[in-house]
């Protein structure tokens, strides 16, 4: 929602690393673009073979006992009994806030037809704010979860932002992330009221969930 302005070593097998790098990545890329057209989305991939169950993957070349336990490191804790035969993951999105410094959170209510009925939050002008939000992972890895965001104000965008998330495996407990700190803009020609949507994607530009909304900037918060 920005505006103006974030072991045990594995056995090194190519083929093997080439295959799982699209689901098995566990890094966090924290990585925040600015883009001038939400089209940019529509990225070229590149295909790095067929996509397994996380069953099939720790039962590939189980018999090679230093492979199955770099496997196993970067799946983690995985209940394969819920998830193992499962080709598609899920995400959900459990929860969305705003913060803002010496405010409590604005904890935002997730539609479920994906676009909340009237105004959705305000912002103060020239306040620092970030959205946080949680989400679990199930069935199979995630590739590529992106947030993106698109800000219009009468009809002319303002700003579009997008942030790669990560890859994340299937777990029981929530992931969490917030966004980079942000600063609402100032002004009489900042504040009014602005429209937006936010998607949840991954990498197949799968999209877990996406949100039509209206929000304000005015001169104070709003009353409580």
């Amino acid at each position: 929602m920005g505006l103006d302005k974030d072991g045990e070593e594995g056995v090194h097998k190519p083929e093997e690393e080439e295959e799982l790098n699209r689901q098995m990545s566990q890094a966090s890329l924290d990585v925040t673009d600015h883009e001038d057209d939400e089209e940019d989305d529509e990225e070229r991939k590149i295909e790095l073979g067929p996509q397994r169950t996380l069953k099939e993957q720790l039962e590939k070349d189980k018999e090679d006992e230093s492979l199955r336990r770099w496997k196993e490191q970067l799946l983690g804790s995985v209940d394969l009994n819920s998830v193992g035969e499962t080709l598609d993951p899920d995400v959900k999105i459990l929860s969305l806030s705003i913060n803002s410094p010496g405010r409590d959170a604005i904890v935002l209510p997730i539609p479920e037809a994906g676009s909340p009925k009237g105004l959705w939050f305000t912002l103060k002008e020239n306040s620092r704010y970030s959205l946080e939000f949680s989400f679990k992972v199930s069935n199979n890895i995630v590739s590529g979860l992106k947030y993106t965001n698109t800000v219009w104000k009468t009809a002319v965008k303002v700003d579009s932002t997008k942030e790669m998330l990560g890859t994340f495996s299937p777990q029981e407990e929530p992931y969490k992330h917030e966004m980079p700190e942000d600063t609402t803009p100032s002004g009489i020609f900042a504040r009014g009221s602005y429209s937006a949507k936010t998607k949840f994607l991954d990498d197949d530009n799968k999209c877990y969930l996406e949100i039509d909304y209206t929000f304000d900037i005015r001169k104070d918060w709003a009353s409580r």
